[in-house]
């Protein structure tokens, strides 16, 4: 199932401020970079956040899951977090924070 453009639209407002970033389109799901940094996917209308520790910390267990079969687990992040933006803001800019810079071109 490809993730709806509603949901993407959605996620675009609720990080409004969180910086520089852009969503992009992605084999019918969606990659979100911060600062030119790989931080998330949205897929099946879901975000996936890359693990780091604070994300580890911050959600605590049962959050790991695989954005699509035969990815790494990243962090399934709770709809009711995602509903909460400045909370959502802080975790993807603390969590990109903690992630190398992307060496793919994009």
């Amino acid at each position: 199932m490809a993730t709806k453009p509603e949901t993407v639209d959605y996620l675009k407002a609720q990080l409004a401020g969180v910086g520089d970033f852009r969503i992009k389109a992605m084999f019918g799901e969606y990659a979100l970079y911060l600062d030119e940094k790989l931080v998330a996917l949205i897929c099946d209308d879901r975000l996936f956040v890359k693990k780091t520790k604070f994300g580890d910390a911050t959600l605590g267990e049962g959050h790991d899951c695989p954005p699509y079969p035969g990815a790494k687990p990243s962090l399934l992040i709770p709809e009711d977090k995602v509903a909460d933006a400045e909370w959502l803001c802080s975790f993807v800019k603390t969590s990109a924070s903690e992630l190398a810079p992307s060496n793919r071109k994009q």
